[in-house]
């Protein structure tokens, strides 16, 4: 029965990222956290997962004519590097714990809407990319998430991109981080859960829909109040073993 919640969990937190452009590292290390996974598997597997549910996301979210490229290439060209770095080193256990509850607080604050309404006006420049791709692929690829999560609100706060064009280059964002930081850790261990592939299998359905009633306008309030519990559980649960 546990095998079974687990997978329609995954499913379930696949479905509500995915409606809001996100790959749900950050959702299915909560679940892993909360479940007890070995710590030498969470890492790989939310890097894993993030491959194909960002993907999916981001073929419902693309629009050609509309996709800010010079901005998400910049922020690739400085990111892939960082979070390739980022998965070959491990990080202690404990420090690893801490660091990731306090990263969560971030889509904890946006999936609350505490991070601030309005807009701020400032011009895209290019040591500001430069210094958002390090320091988001670094940690990409040091907690195995994407990036996205962290990346989405300040686009949104920085009047950058409106919310579509934002979801879809999170999207992409958190695949080429993911990718990278998935290489990055074979160059040291990798160690999936044994049934990663009924997880995956899960997971993609539950990518599939979400990013499917996401781009359709589907009503997200309430999908956000449910992602920001599920993270602070998590965040308790990282914080206090």
């Amino acid at each position: 029965m546990d095998t079974y919640l687990i997978l329609v969990l995954f499913s379930v937190v696949a479905f509500l990222y995915a409606s809001v452009g996100h790959g749900g590292a950050s959702g299915y290390i909560a679940l892993m956290a909360i479940f007890a996974f070995p710590q030498n598997e969470i890492k790989t597997n939310a890097l894993f997962l993030n491959l194909f549910v960002s993907f999916v996301s981001f073929t419902q979210f693309f629009k050609k004519d509309d996709f800010p490229y010079k901005l998400f290439f910049i922020l690739v060209a400085f990111s892939i590097p960082m979070a390739f770095l980022g998965g070959i080193w491990t990080l202690h256990d404990r420090i690893y714990k801490v660091i990731l509850g306090l990263i969560l607080l971030i889509p904890i604050a946006k999936f609350l809407g505490i991070f601030p309404k309005t807009q701020f006006s400032v011009k895209q420049n290019l040591p500001i990319l430069i210094i958002l791709g390090l320091g988001i692929g670094l940690l990409s690829g040091l907690l195995g998430i994407g990036g996205g999560i962290i990346l989405s609100p300040i686009l949104i706060l920085l009047g950058w991109c409106t919310v579509k064009q934002t979801a879809a280059v999170s999207a992409i964002f958190i695949f080429v981080n993911s990718l990278a930081g998935l290489l990055g850790k074979s160059f040291s261990t990798i160690q999936f859960s044994e049934n990663i592939t009924q997880i995956l299998i899960f997971t993609v359905i539950g990518g599939i829909l979400g990013g499917f009633f996401g781009a359709k306008k589907f009503k997200v309030q309430w999908i956000q109040y449910t992602l920001a519990l599920v993270l602070i559980i998590a965040c308790f649960k990282l914080f206090t073993t």
